[in-house]
């Protein structure tokens, strides 16, 4: 039952539970405070946060000489070595695992699956069909069942994921291998 007693005026019942939550909160936003990548956690949408992915990956693979552009249709989001790749980026939640999301059952060959943590980055290069076999179902959402996700500890990641990758040197040997 609400304190009805409390004399505080309401702006400042919420501003006084909002610092509580803060201080539950801000743990996770301290990881980051001196990260290259803090910027990346501090108010993007997550539509942008996903094609700033996309962009990582294409100028990382045009900077190693790897041929790679932009797919013109809506079921794979770039060109490597001919190859069709989806991207999908995540950086470090809380819990210490990347979560990449969106994961449909389209026209592209390969994920490429970037995350960022604070002080490192991890990227695995995944066959559609392993990483669909393997993927959680994420939500029902307009198209139905067809959404999945993965989630990978990647200071533990599944037996099934580690020939696709994990460091960043691995998986430029297999972004040039595609």
């Amino acid at each position: 039952m609400p304190n009805r007693s409390s004399s505080a005026q309401p702006y400042d019942v919420l501003v006084a539970i909002s610092r509580d939550l803060e201080q539950k909160h801000i743990g996770a936003i301290q990881l980051w405070q001196h990260s290259p990548f803090r910027w990346l956690v501090e108010g993007i949408p997550s539509r942008t946060i996903g094609k700033i992915g996309e962009e990582l990956v294409l100028r990382f693979c045009k900077k190693y000489g790897i041929a790679v552009k932009k797919v013109g249709d809506s079921d794979a989001d770039l060109l490597i070595n001919n190859r069709r790749v989806e991207v999908k980026f995540s950086t470090l939640w809380r819990n210490g695992k990347y979560t990449f999301q969106q994961i449909r059952d389209q026209n592209y060959e390969f994920i490429v699956a970037l995350g960022v943590s604070p002080n490192t980055a991890h990227c695995w290069v995944i066959p559609k069909d392993d990483a669909w076999n393997n993927a959680d179902k994420q939500h029902g959402g307009q198209r139905g069942s067809d959404t999945r996700w993965i989630r990978i500890d990647p200071k533990n990641p599944p037996d099934w994921l580690k020939k696709y990758g994990g460091d960043l040197n691995s998986a430029l040997k297999r972004l040039r291998g595609l």
